[in-house]
Protein backbone atom coordinates (compact mmCIF):
# COMPACT_ATOMS: atom_id res chain seq x y z
CA UNK A 1 0.00 0.00 0.00
CA UNK A 2 2.86 2.47 1.03
CA UNK A 3 3.98 1.66 -2.12
CA UNK A 4 1.31 2.42 -4.12
CA UNK A 5 0.83 5.50 -3.05
CA UNK A 6 4.31 6.50 -3.41
CA UNK A 7 3.19 6.01 -7.01
CA UNK A 8 0.90 8.13 -6.68
CA UNK A 9 2.71 10.47 -5.34
CA UNK A 10 5.76 10.38 -7.92
CA UNK A 11 3.00 10.40 -10.68
CA UNK A 12 1.23 13.55 -9.38
CA UNK A 13 4.38 15.95 -8.90
CA UNK A 14 5.53 14.73 -12.16
CA UNK A 15 6.25 18.13 -14.33
CA UNK A 16 3.86 16.84 -17.11
CA UNK A 17 1.21 16.23 -14.70
CA UNK A 18 1.21 19.91 -13.16
CA UNK A 19 1.76 21.65 -16.97
CA UNK A 20 -1.38 19.87 -18.28
CA UNK A 21 -2.98 21.12 -15.19
CA UNK A 22 -2.32 24.12 -15.68
CA UNK A 23 -3.43 24.31 -19.49
CA UNK A 24 -6.82 22.52 -18.29
CA UNK A 25 -7.18 25.96 -16.17
CA UNK A 26 -5.96 28.55 -18.56
CA UNK A 27 -7.92 26.62 -21.13
CA UNK A 28 -11.17 27.02 -19.26
CA UNK A 29 -10.47 30.51 -18.56
CA UNK A 30 -9.90 30.87 -22.31
CA UNK A 31 -12.80 29.58 -23.40
CA UNK A 32 -14.93 31.91 -22.00
CA UNK A 33 -12.89 34.68 -23.31
CA UNK A 34 -13.63 33.19 -26.80
CA UNK A 35 -17.19 32.67 -25.98
CA UNK A 36 -17.20 36.28 -24.96
CA UNK A 37 -15.78 37.62 -28.09
CA UNK A 38 -17.81 34.99 -29.97
CA UNK A 39 -21.04 35.86 -28.01
CA UNK A 40 -20.52 39.65 -27.61
CA UNK A 41 -18.61 41.32 -30.29
CA UNK A 42 -18.98 38.53 -33.59
CA UNK A 43 -21.93 37.34 -33.46
CA UNK A 44 -23.71 41.12 -33.12
CA UNK A 45 -22.02 41.77 -36.49
CA UNK A 46 -22.76 38.63 -38.13
CA UNK A 47 -27.02 38.87 -37.21
CA UNK A 48 -26.50 42.08 -38.86
CA UNK A 49 -24.90 40.96 -42.00
CA UNK A 50 -27.73 38.05 -41.93
CA UNK A 51 -30.35 40.50 -42.04
CA UNK A 52 -29.24 42.50 -44.49
CA UNK A 53 -29.01 39.38 -46.81
CA UNK A 54 -30.96 36.99 -45.38
CA UNK A 55 -33.75 38.99 -43.10
CA UNK A 56 -33.08 36.82 -40.06
CA UNK A 57 -32.31 39.18 -37.50
CA UNK A 58 -30.34 36.36 -35.53
CA UNK A 59 -28.29 33.41 -35.64
CA UNK A 60 -30.78 31.25 -33.68
CA UNK A 61 -33.40 32.35 -36.14
CA UNK A 62 -31.39 30.58 -39.17
CA UNK A 63 -33.31 27.01 -39.94
CA UNK A 64 -34.04 24.73 -42.67
CA UNK A 65 -36.99 22.86 -41.61
CA UNK A 66 -37.16 19.58 -42.55
CA UNK A 67 -40.45 18.15 -40.88
CA UNK A 68 -42.26 21.67 -39.45
CA UNK A 69 -44.40 21.14 -36.29
CA UNK A 70 -46.67 23.80 -35.99
CA UNK A 71 -48.61 24.64 -32.27
CA UNK A 72 -52.19 23.96 -32.00
CA UNK A 73 -54.47 27.19 -31.12
CA UNK A 74 -57.52 26.87 -28.69
CA UNK A 75 -59.45 25.50 -30.75
CA UNK A 76 -57.22 23.07 -31.74
CA UNK A 77 -56.11 23.67 -35.27
CA UNK A 78 -52.78 24.11 -35.86
CA UNK A 79 -51.54 27.90 -36.40
CA UNK A 80 -48.45 29.52 -38.82
CA UNK A 81 -46.65 29.51 -35.37
CA UNK A 82 -43.69 26.63 -35.51
CA UNK A 83 -43.14 24.06 -32.33
CA UNK A 84 -39.35 24.01 -32.63
CA UNK A 85 -39.54 21.03 -29.99
CA UNK A 86 -41.75 18.95 -32.26
CA UNK A 87 -39.77 19.81 -35.54
CA UNK A 88 -37.03 18.60 -37.37
CA UNK A 89 -35.25 21.14 -39.05
CA UNK A 90 -31.80 21.73 -39.40
CA UNK A 91 -29.58 24.45 -37.35
CA UNK A 92 -26.99 26.69 -39.05
CA UNK A 93 -27.24 29.25 -36.66
CA UNK A 94 -25.83 26.46 -34.25
CA UNK A 95 -23.05 25.61 -36.79
CA UNK A 96 -21.97 28.77 -38.06
CA UNK A 97 -21.77 29.56 -34.26
CA UNK A 98 -19.18 26.13 -33.53
CA UNK A 99 -17.31 27.76 -37.03
CA UNK A 100 -16.76 31.08 -35.59
CA UNK A 101 -15.80 29.47 -31.93
CA UNK A 102 -13.39 27.50 -33.85
CA UNK A 103 -11.43 29.53 -36.20
CA UNK A 104 -11.20 31.77 -33.41
CA UNK A 105 -9.23 29.34 -31.03
CA UNK A 106 -7.29 28.37 -33.84
CA UNK A 107 -6.32 32.09 -34.80
CA UNK A 108 -5.73 33.09 -30.95
CA UNK A 109 -3.59 29.97 -30.59
CA UNK A 110 -2.07 30.13 -33.37
CA UNK A 111 -0.62 33.44 -32.46
CA UNK A 112 0.17 32.36 -29.29
CA UNK A 113 2.27 29.26 -30.58
CA UNK A 114 3.55 32.00 -33.28
CA UNK A 115 4.87 34.21 -30.26
CA UNK A 116 6.03 31.52 -27.62
CA UNK A 117 8.25 30.15 -30.72
CA UNK A 118 9.43 33.87 -31.73
CA UNK A 119 10.50 34.41 -27.68
CA UNK A 120 12.20 30.87 -27.97
CA UNK A 121 13.84 31.87 -31.14
CA UNK A 122 15.06 34.82 -29.72
CA UNK A 123 16.31 33.94 -26.10
CA UNK A 124 18.30 30.50 -28.03
CA UNK A 125 20.31 33.60 -30.51
CA UNK A 126 20.57 35.52 -27.47
CA UNK A 127 22.30 32.74 -25.23
CA UNK A 128 24.09 31.46 -27.89
CA UNK A 129 25.46 35.28 -28.43
CA UNK A 130 26.65 34.95 -25.28
CA UNK A 131 28.20 32.09 -24.53
CA UNK A 132 29.87 29.94 -26.89
CA UNK A 133 28.49 25.97 -28.13
CA UNK A 134 30.18 23.48 -25.99
CA UNK A 135 30.71 20.57 -27.93
CA UNK A 136 31.56 17.01 -27.04
CA UNK A 137 35.50 17.19 -27.00
CA UNK A 138 35.01 20.55 -25.06
CA UNK A 139 32.49 18.87 -22.19
CA UNK A 140 35.13 15.98 -21.85
CA UNK A 141 38.41 18.29 -21.42
CA UNK A 142 36.11 20.15 -19.27
CA UNK A 143 35.29 17.45 -17.21
CA UNK A 144 38.92 15.92 -17.24
CA UNK A 145 39.46 19.85 -15.46
CA UNK A 146 36.73 19.79 -13.38
CA UNK A 147 34.94 22.63 -14.86
CA UNK A 148 31.24 22.68 -14.88
CA UNK A 149 29.15 23.86 -17.27
CA UNK A 150 26.95 26.16 -15.12
CA UNK A 151 30.41 27.68 -14.14
CA UNK A 152 29.95 30.86 -16.52
CA UNK A 153 33.21 32.15 -15.76
CA UNK A 154 35.11 28.89 -15.74
CA UNK A 155 33.66 27.78 -18.89
CA UNK A 156 34.59 31.44 -20.82
CA UNK A 157 38.25 31.31 -18.90
CA UNK A 158 38.30 27.53 -20.81
CA UNK A 159 37.18 29.09 -24.29
CA UNK A 160 39.49 31.90 -24.04
CA UNK A 161 42.49 29.80 -23.38
CA UNK A 162 41.33 27.43 -26.24
CA UNK A 163 41.20 30.61 -28.59
CA UNK A 164 44.19 31.56 -27.42
CA UNK A 165 45.75 28.35 -27.97
CA UNK A 166 44.67 28.24 -31.59
CA UNK A 167 45.46 31.41 -32.52
CA UNK A 168 48.83 30.56 -31.41
CA UNK A 169 48.66 27.08 -33.35
CA UNK A 170 47.92 28.71 -36.43
CA UNK A 171 50.52 31.41 -36.50
CA UNK A 172 53.10 28.76 -35.72
CA UNK A 173 51.21 26.82 -38.63
CA UNK A 174 51.93 29.87 -40.75
CA UNK A 175 55.56 30.96 -39.49
CA UNK A 176 56.57 26.99 -40.41
CA UNK A 177 54.63 27.06 -43.30
CA UNK A 178 56.70 30.25 -44.30
CA UNK A 179 59.72 29.03 -43.30
CA UNK A 180 59.51 25.83 -45.97
CA UNK A 181 58.29 27.62 -49.00
CA UNK A 182 61.41 30.22 -48.32
CA UNK A 183 63.46 26.75 -47.92
CA UNK A 184 62.09 24.90 -50.88
CA UNK A 185 60.68 27.88 -53.28
CA UNK A 186 58.57 27.34 -55.65
CA UNK A 187 59.32 28.32 -59.74
CA UNK A 188 56.90 31.58 -58.92
CA UNK A 189 58.64 32.61 -55.77
CA UNK A 190 62.02 31.79 -57.80
CA UNK A 191 60.23 34.09 -60.89
CA UNK A 192 59.75 36.86 -58.11
CA UNK A 193 62.90 37.20 -56.78
CA UNK A 194 64.36 37.59 -60.25
CA UNK A 195 61.93 40.23 -60.72
CA UNK A 196 62.78 42.15 -57.95
CA UNK A 197 66.74 42.10 -58.64
CA UNK A 198 66.60 43.07 -61.74
CA UNK A 199 63.83 46.30 -60.65
CA UNK A 200 66.99 46.73 -57.98
CA UNK A 201 69.53 46.96 -60.89
CA UNK A 202 67.19 49.21 -63.14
Amino acid sequence: MRKFFAEFKKFITRGNVVDMAVGVIVGSSFTAIVNGLSNNILKPIINWLLALILGADSLSKVYTFLKPAYVLGADGLPTTEIDLAKSIYIDWGAFINAIINFLIVAFVLFCIVKFMNALKEKDKEFKESLTPVISKEDRIEMKKRGIKAKDSAAVAAYFQEKAEKEAAEKAAAAEKARLEREANPTTEDLLKKILAVLEEKN
